[in-house]
């Protein structure tokens, strides 16, 4: 009867934006448009948050129509200096070659981080001409990994360097055998909101990688060295497909990952925060048998965030987790699901934040996928996805919008 109950919230909410045309809020910005008529498409989010306030959105610019690996992708920007009420006009971040077997064949997947305290922008992405999942794709021909910064807030970017050998060796030495492809989760890169062992504050990358699922990496150097947390054995989630991470308050990671009909979570605590040891928790199912996050029919990706909160009903300080994912059926309806940490968080564990969700706000009332999102300096939440029922080959509508903690939890929380 639980699991009905939850279903049929999920189906009501879903048929209800609907009704509305899935739009919830004014604040609405079609960042890259795929229209039918366009013979390249835009796909994959990716979105910093820099100190004053402004934004930078990516997106993948796909001559060939797929992912990296099977042509030409380049990767195209626009930024926002007044928290995203407008938006720059297009720029190219850095062009792939197209040419066949080449090492800048197409540059792609971005994720991206802007340091808190710098304003140094970092962007990772998949480049060359591999493809993540085929045989071919080995240690010895990986997919290749590139960094690319901004040190003006996007407005100019440096050439592409490859870090490629900086990632994959740290995994060379695992006992259940080395890394054969990987890539960094698109979207964001996570930096820490405690945790500063070096120059700067540590922040976290979470791989897809082939074989063995999930690892995430860290860095304390903003990216130019790189870490495996836990070591190279650690094991998030053997079976998950593309991660995203977020910290707790007390500074432990959360892995977040794409499977089918929900996500996968898993938790890492640490033993030595300056060593980065630390031990992970049994991965969890979040799906429709525990009320966790319900993604009908359809494998995604997806974002976690959490951030501070009021609660309505006694004015109680709290921190709520976020979590975007395709509600389905298949890759539609994106929205968000929620749920407020325990204050004392010492015991929790992957099967507790995975079970007991409440019913998510739909952001897209159509075709959607992708989605990254961010909190910004007034409270909000900004959000940007993937959405578009008539695109043309390949791509979707990159969109971003600006939503409150009332509008998402329906009026139960409030930004700090």
């Amino acid at each position: 009867m639980r699991t009905f109950a939850r279903n049929l919230s999920v189906s009501i909410a879903i048929l209800l934006a609907a009704a509305c045309g899935g739009r919830y809020t004014p604040d609405e910005h079609v960042l890259f448009e795929s229209a039918p008529t366009d013979t390249i498409p835009y796909r994959i989010p990716a979105l910093a948050v820099l100190p004053d306030g402004g934004l930078v959105a990516l997106t993948d610019y796909r001559h060939c129509k797929a992912d990296i690996g099977y042509g030409r992708v380049d990767i195209h920007g626009r930024l926002s200096e007044n928290g995203g009420r407008t938006w720059s006009d297009e720029f190219v971040v850095v062009e792939g070659s197209g040419v066949s077997g080449s090492r800048d064949c197409g540059f792609g997947d971005a994720a991206m981080v802007a340091d808190r305290e710098s304003g140094e922008i970092l962007m990772m992405s998949v480049f060359g001409h591999t493809v993540y999942w085929h045989e071919t794709t080995t240690r010895q021909n990986p997919n290749k990994m590139s960094a690319i910064r901004s040190h003006d807030g996007g407005r100019t970017w440096t050439s592409y360097e490859e870090v490629t050998e900086s990632v994959y060796p740290l995994f060379d030495d695992c006992s259940y055998g080395c890394m054969q492809s990987c890539f960094v989760g698109s979207g964001k890169i996570l930096q820490s909101r405690q945790v500063k062992a070096g120059s700067h504050y540590r922040i976290y990358a979470a791989l897809c990688a082939r074989p063995n699922g999930n690892r995430i990496i860290y860095s304390d150097d903003f990216g130019h060295t790189w870490n495996a947390l836990g070591g190279p054995d650690a094991m998030p989630a053997q079976h998950g497909d593309e991660p995203k991470c977020e910290e707790l308050p007390d500074g432990s990671i959360v892995l977040s990952s794409r499977t089918r009909g929900g996500r996968i979570f898993n938790i890492f605590r640490y033993t030595d925060v300056a060593g980065g040891s630390g031990e992970w928790g049994a991965p969890a199912f979040s799906g429709a048998d525990n009320n966790g996050c319900i993604a009908l029919d359809n494998s995604c990706n997806g974002e976690i965030l959490i951030v501070p909160a009021v609660r309505k009903e006694d004015r109680k300080k709290v921190q709520l987790v976020l979590q975007s994912v395709p509600l389905g059926p298949g890759r539609a309806n994106v929205g968000i699901y929620y749920k407020e940490l325990p204050s004392d968080i010492s015991g929790l564990t992957p099967e507790s934040f995975a079970a007991d969700w409440q019913p998510p706000f739909q952001v897209s009332g159509k075709s959607s996928a992708y989605s990254t999102m961010l909190p910004l300096h007034n409270g909000n939440i900004g959000f940007y996805y993937e959405e578009g029922d008539n695109c043309c080959e390949g791509g979707y509508n990159m969109v971003y919008k600006e939503i409150s903690l009332a509008t998402i939890t329906s009026g139960r929380y409030s930004c700090r």
